[in-house]
């Protein structure tokens, strides 16, 4: 790796400053020889986006997205670590499907973090090898996708996962008050309180497949339980995706308590509402479903208050196939990890509700803190530290083409959507990742991003 030198370049906190990448590190410019640079001026130098939330797919027969494909993507994005959900085929169950996973990762464009399941198979009966798998370098463990329902074993997890200083991340449903609606034409897309409104098209739909109904209840209920299982086992438990406001106050609650529980909220519910999935266009499909305007006015101000602890992206690409399905039996999910900075800074840093710094707190520095990484994500912009850096134009803005995309996945959301387009440049380790188009002009010489 050449060193660079960024001129100019905009601090979050404000001001400009020169500074070098050399040897992995950021380094006085002034000790390395000039060559590649890069006119950073109206740029700005944020440490590498962390997501804590990431369906990579692999491995799996014919997955939807490979680690290749997702860490570029993420790359795009302005992430250099991502945490690969265990939900994949094998389940990442055991310390040597986690090894496997790490051996997969080695030349990825972002570091890949394994997430350990919870219970062995995601199947919520027996607890997975928690402890062989945080001796193979785990310490978040999942069953994403699947609410371990069984209260005392979730008991257990959390005691596990305490003698370590571990993290478990609950996927928050109540599956027993979602099933009593599977009947629901739309597939568990929109709550009960709007349905109960609005005639039904066929008085005896036949449902077959498809997700259970996502009423608002089945998210606090488990949101509750959580919390005071954090509070009688004095372990970490992360609520993943929350989508409403209840949830909020719920969380709310435990931070006044001062109890061992983070949360995360996802783009998609800061940005959409409800009326998308409506539409019966399934790209708005997804768990927990879409919900009310007030629901994401909660959220976005949970997020600014610091209640909502982290931006997560859940990025879960899927084959065309599967999203072209009539909306009760097509997969939830969206592809997230590309446009995650440009949704909050759309609906957080344009409207005031947040600055530079706190963003980088809720999408970087926390994210790491959680993850155990943050000896070297996550870390402020100064000489010494890790060049895990993503370099942002927090101007420029782009409509979204879900076909210019590096993820498999076509599932975007924001298709269509005037968004910002900040990311010029990733940097992981010093190594250049992402490089964006129109920074080509502002270069005195050096590789881009392909390696030409």
């Amino acid at each position: 790796m050449s060193d660079i030198i960024l001129r100019q370049v905009g601090l979050p906190g404000g001001g400009t400053t020169d500074i070098g990448i050399s040897g992995g590190l950021l380094a006085d410019p002034d000790r390395l020889q000039p060559g590649d640079q890069i006119d950073a001026s109206g740029l700005i130098l944020l440490p590498g986006l962390v997501d804590l939330h990431t369906h990579l797919r692999e491995p799996d027969a014919d997955p939807a997205e490979t680690i290749a494909s997702g860490t570029a993507a993420a790359a795009r994005g302005g992430f250099t670590a991502v945490f690969a959900m265990a939900n994949t085929n094998p389940v990442t169950d055991s310390a040597a499907r986690v090894r496997g996973i790490q051996a997969r990762s080695q030349s990825s464009s972002a570091e890949v973090v394994p997430i350990g399941a919870i219970s062995q198979g995601l199947a919520g009966l027996e607890l997975a090898d928690i402890v062989g798998m945080h001796q193979a370098g785990v310490t978040v463990f999942s069953d994403d996708g699947h609410c371990l329902m069984n209260s005392q074993l979730m008991e257990q997890a959390l005691y596990q996962v305490g003698q370590f200083h571990g993290v478990i991340a609950e996927h928050c449903q109540d599956h027993d008050l979602a099933s009593a609606r599977a009947w629901r034409p739309t597939g568990g897309q929109q709550s009960a309180e709007q349905l109960s409104t609005q005639p039904m098209a066929d008085p005896f739909p036949t449902i077959s497949g498809g997700d259970e109904d996502w009423p608002r209840s089945a998210e606090a209920v488990m949101v509750a339980r959580d919390i005071q299982l954090a509070q009688a086992t004095g372990s970490h438990i992360h609520l993943c995706h929350l989508s409403t406001a209840e949830s909020v106050d719920l969380v709310r609650w435990a931070k006044s308590r001062d109890l061992p529980v983070t949360a995360e909220v996802t783009p998609h519910h800061l940005l959409l509402d409800h009326s998308m999935v409506m539409s019966g266009d399934t790209t708005f499909k997804v768990n927990p479903p879409l919900r009310d305007i007030e629901d994401r006015l909660a959220l976005r101000q949970a997020l600014a208050d610091g209640i909502i602890d982290i931006v997560g992206t859940d990025h879960a690409p899927h084959r065309a196939l599967d999203k072209t399905l009539p909306i009760n039996r097509a997969k939830p999910g969206m592809i997230g990890l590309e446009y995650a900075l440009a949704v909050v800074i759309e609906t957080m840093v344009l409207p005031g509700l947040i600055d530079w710094p706190i963003l980088i707190e809720r999408m970087s520095v926390t994210p790491a803190k959680i993850g155990g990484i943050a000896d070297h994500q996550g870390r402020p912009v100064m000489i010494g530290e890790p060049a895990n850096l993503t370099l942002i134009d927090p101007t420029r803005r782009q409509q979204v083409d879900r076909n210019d995309s590096l993820s498999l996945g076509r599932n975007n959301p924001y298709h269509g959507l005037d968004l910002p387009d900040p990311v010029m440049a990733t940097w992981l380790n010093g190594r250049l990742t992402w490089q964006h188009e129109a920074l080509t002009d502002r270069r005195a010489g050096g590789p881009r991003a392909d390696g030409s």
